[in-house]
């Protein structure tokens, strides 16, 4: 076997397919793939392959202040040296909401009592999960009001890449976030393709030439799908024209399709639902993507 082979697959907006193109490949690779989501901020590809959630460990990132109410002389410093108002009083010492603090430090260094500390901050959970198809998918969940979520994304993929090589596996599938933001960027880190989701709207142009400009500065090679295809044929015909342009592999466009919904609702794929040409098309995109890595 050579190299890992890390797809990443990403879109420039929310809702255009991603996740379920994504769960798809992860089906039709079975076993030969690790699976990373890596869409962090709002996980769900575990509705559609069903992990075991058998590995889970805490994730820490960036510090939070903590008072010690018995070494607190209530001199109220903290307090007015705080700019993020996340410091209280209550009846015995003052105290601090980890909702609102930043971390700065800054009441630690006032305190004239050393009664503040900083401690890690919990900014949610990793997993190392065996999905339905007895492949594995490394996950993980970001804590309630927690951010740091690029960095929460660079866990998944460093975990993943271990994982991979530990079980000497061929691919790494990732379903990146949407958008343009910090997680987008530590998806794409080590990535030998990457797959943009759109969809025939204004918007899905708009985002895929604003997410593309991204991947561009990574030099990375690149391949397009273009889902609910047939909805606007005119704005599908400016999307094939961009990807001309670009330079962008266009691997397939996908009719609209009830399988999607009606295959959401059973947790399944719609690779494993739909036997029509949504099924063929994917998979074909697949194979496309796997001859191009070689």
């Amino acid at each position: 076997m050579g190299k890992i082979k890390e797809i990443v697959i990403i879109s420039g907006k929310g809702g255009t397919g991603k996740t379920s193109i994504t769960a798809s490949f992860a089906v039709l690779e079975g076993e030969n793939c690790v699976v990373a989501d890596c869409d962090v901020d709002a996980a769900d590809m575990h509705l559609l392959l069903k992990p075991d959630f058998k590995n889970k460990k805490d994730f820490y990132s960036g510090t939070e202040a903590v008072i010690n109410p018995d070494a607190c002389i209530n001199c109220g410093k903290c307090d007015d040296v705080c700019h993020f108002d996340s410091i209280f009083q209550n009846e015995v010492s003052y105290y601090v909401d980890p909702m609102k603090c930043e971390g700065c430090k800054y009441c630690v260094y006032v305190c004239p009592t050393d009664a503040i500390t900083m401690k890690d901050r919990w900014s949610g959970h990793t997993y190392i999960s065996t999905i339905k198809t007895n492949a594995t998918m490394v996950h993980a969940k970001l804590g309630i009001g927690s951010d740091n979520s690029g960095k929460l994304v660079a866990e998944v993929k460093g975990l993943a890449k271990q994982t991979a090589k530990m079980l000497k596996k061929e691919y790494i599938i990732v379903d990146g976030s949407p958008g343009v933001g910090c997680p987008v960027l530590s998806s794409l880190s080590g990535a030998k393709f990457v797959v943009f989701v759109t969809e025939p709207t204004v918007s899905g142009l708009h985002d895929l030439m604003r997410v593309h400009e991204l991947v561009k500065k990574f030099k990375i090679r690149s391949g397009c799908i273009i889902n609910k295809a047939d909805l606007n044929k005119n704005m599908t015909t400016e999307i094939k024209d961009y990807l001309k342009q670009e330079n962008i592999m266009f691997l397939t466009e996908l009719p609209y399709s009830e399988s999607f919904k009606a295959s959401l609702r059973e947790y399944k794929t719609v690779v494993e639902y739909d036997d029509s040409d949504v099924k063929t098309k994917i998979s074909d995109a697949w194979n496309t993507i796997k001859e191009e890595l070689k």
